[in-house]
């Protein structure tokens, strides 16, 4: 099976769609609503009102939303992989890691902030990938900053990814102050023109709505989630080991957007502790730029045969813990 997800072949996109119904099938079969524990923001509050009054409260609607919203993003990420050739080859195989590991934990295929911020964030890294050509990056990182502006509105912790914007930056170009302020000043925008909309319709009582944020150390019990934190984070150091053989053939680019990459894992999973309740289900956000650590581990295993058999390892550990756990 890995041989047809490491293949760039377009039609490795079917088999995406069936091996999406396969992780995924369990939580369609048990469907949950949304997640709403009081770190949402005010955007995703108002768009949840919306879509219940669309569809109503359907478990079914919102789980195969969750669904659709995945599958989406790993082929997105694929493009902006195979675009920039991260790997020697065009692949699948960061999608398959995306979808394989977002189904260790049910929490990370439930309707969610967090799965709206991803979809953002696969923008902002594309045009983070572009800092490095551009003569005067203005404009995109003003973009980028209104993006993570967005973001801000949808999940308020997610502002913190500024933070992978002003490291990127040092890593992408030089120093240039104008470019730092105008980043932050992006970044600010949103949240200055929902504010200024509150105001003027005589709601201002939900501008208290939008800094929401707090701090948390939790004690975590749950032993999915354990299970789920360790594979990933095995993956992705054996990832980054494996990966610096071939980077060093890399062209500069390549070894720049590698090293964002890192950056993006390491603030993501920081993120979910500034959340007013501390939820697991917010790590999904670091699953999207380590699933192209993941892909690397089965992109470099050379026998067909092993990396088959990791996989399927990989694959009866998400069956055991969706059905008989």
């Amino acid at each position: 099976m890995i041989r047809f997800f490491r293949s760039g072949n377009p039609l490795t996109v079917l088999l995406l769609l069936l091996y999406t119904l396969l992780v995924k099938f369990f939580y369609l079969l048990h469907p949950s609503t949304f997640l709403a524990d009081g770190s949402e923001g005010l955007l995703y509050h108002l768009l949840v009102q919306w879509l219940q009054s669309v569809v109503g409260p359907s478990p079914l609607f919102f789980t195969f939303l969750a669904v659709s919203l995945l599958l989406l993003q790993s082929l997105f990420f694929t493009r902006i992989v195979n675009h920039h050739r991260l790997f020697s080859k065009p692949t699948y195989l960061p999608a398959m890691c995306y979808l394989l590991f977002t189904s260790m934990l049910g929490s990370w295929n439930i309707f969610s902030p967090a799965l709206l911020v991803n979809l953002i964030m696969l923008w902002v890294f594309s045009s983070i990938t572009e800092l490095y050509t551009r003569t005067s990056a203005r404009d995109v990182v003003f973009n980028i900053g209104f993006a993570l502006g967005i973001c801000g509105l949808i999940y308020f912790p997610a502002v913190i990814f500024c933070l992978l914007l002003l490291i990127s930056m040092l890593i992408m170009r030089a120093f240039r102050l104008a470019e730092w302020i105008i980043a932050i000043l992006g970044l600010i925008c949103p949240l200055y023109l929902m504010g200024t909309y509150l105001f003027l319709t005589n709601q201002t009582a939900l501008l208290i709505k939008i800094p929401n944020i707090g701090f948390s150390l939790p004690l975590i019990t749950d032993y999915k989630v354990w299970g789920a934190m360790i594979a990933c984070i095995f993956f992705f150091v054996v990832g980054w080991l494996l990966l610096q053989r071939p980077l060093k053939k890399m062209l500069i680019q390549g070894r720049k957007i590698w090293a964002a990459l890192i950056i993006y894992v390491l603030v993501a999973i920081l993120v979910p502790f500034f959340n007013i309740h501390f939820s697991p289900a917010y790590w999904v956000l670091a699953v999207l730029p380590l699933s192209m650590f993941a892909g690397n581990v089965f992109w470099s295993i050379t026998s067909d045969t092993f990396a088959n058999i990791i996989h399927f390892i990989a694959l009866a550990y998400v069956i055991i813990m969706q059905y008989f756990s």
